[in-house]
């Protein structure tokens, strides 16, 4: 018998499933969480001015110039911080430097979707933390594992856990906390000095929500001297190409544009959260950039497929946890006109 040519884990591994993203224009598409607005003006000027005769040249390989910027914006060292081709390689990478084959990798369910894909593809032991009936945060007693993917806020459920209880957690575990922070600039707190005051929290941030930028793929992660160089040992040798390190430095470079753009998706956020729950919907407490929502006289799956017969994307998530709820994006206040419309004329 011919041996097979693929490893047996991920032969029979699923990979992860991404939102839809159309082909035919003319959808409004609140199904991926990205920015309904555009990026900073700065970014544009950079995108402008690129220099294509030197894309011959090879990049920085440390995005030094980058990671500068970082650590001023966050009042840490450059050695703090490690620039990465989005959050994803740096979850990769993670699971990489922190997990030994006999390891074990924790996150929450429902959280991101891309967290069991990783462990399996490294083939390591998954050991999920179940949410409770309101997706609130209840850790088992004497839990471990290597490395622990917590989602403040959390996706998709939109919550924010406080952040008493997350410098708690990360003061009593043994292993790599890694605070998954991607929807943050959207929330009333945050955790970047546990990555500071913490040998083994890591905090992870991305430019593809609240910087507008999910085309680029730029992300990074900031923590103790001792992990970030774990991370570049094992990065690929030029992990972020040229264009993406001077896009994101412009990006970095006007977080006033990104804040005044949150706060227009925060004022949409409220609006859309009043009219669903004044409809009878049970909207959750949002901290992010998106309505975890369960519909009322409908069941999810139903009303994913009506929005979709109006030309509406959103998220719905079949499983045991997750298949009465839909995951909504905050867009333009005319995109969200056009959903609660397409909302009211439900059967």
């Amino acid at each position: 018998m011919k041996r097979s040519l693929i490893r047996k884990s991920v032969q029979v591994m699923r990979g992860y499933v991404p939102g839809e993203q159309p082909v035919e224009h003319g959808i409004i598409k609140l199904n991926t969480n990205e920015n309904p607005y555009p990026p900073s003006p700065e970014v544009i000027k950079t995108l402008k001015r690129l220099d294509a005769a030197k894309l011959r040249l090879y990049p920085n390989p440390v995005s030094l110039k980058l990671r500068q910027r970082i650590a001023k914006l966050h009042g840490c060292k450059v050695e703090n911080v490690f620039a990465g081709n989005g959050s994803d390689e740096i979850l990769a990478l993670c699971t990489k430097a922190f997990v030994e084959n006999d390891g074990s990798i924790g996150y929450f369910n429902p959280s991101y979707s891309l967290y069991p894909v990783l462990a399996d593809i490294r083939d390591v032991k998954k050991k999920p933390v179940e949410l409770g009936g309101d997706f609130e945060w209840r850790m088992p007693s004497r839990y471990t594992c290597s490395l622990f993917y917590l989602t403040n806020p959390n996706a998709p459920t939109s919550i924010l856990y406080p952040k008493s209880k997350v410098r708690n957690f990360c003061a009593g575990f043994d292993g790599v906390v890694l605070i998954d922070e991607a929807y943050v600039d959207f929330s009333r707190e945050h955790c970047m000095d546990l990555a500071l005051k913490f040998n083994n929290v890591l905090v992870l941030r991305t430019l593809s929500k609240s910087y507008s930028l999910a085309g680029l793929r730029a992300g990074y992660v900031v923590g103790s001297a001792q992990l970030i160089e774990a991370l570049f040992k094992i990065k690929d040798s030029y992990n972020l190409d040229a264009i993406t390190q001077q896009l994101a430095l412009a990006a970095l470079s006007d977080v006033r544009y990104m804040k005044a753009n949150a706060a227009r998706i925060k004022a949409t956020r409220r609006r859309i959260s009043k009219a669903l729950a004044s409809a009878g919907h049970k909207v959750y407490p949002s901290e992010t950039n998106f309505l975890w929502v369960r519909p009322n006289g409908i069941t999810a799956k139903q009303f994913f497929e009506q929005l979709r017969k109006n030309r509406i994307l959103v998220r719905y998530f079949p499983g045991k946890r997750t298949g009465d709820y839909v995951r909504i994006t905050v867009g333009t206040d005319r995109e969200i006109d056009a959903l609660l419309q397409a909302v009211s004329r439900f059967d």
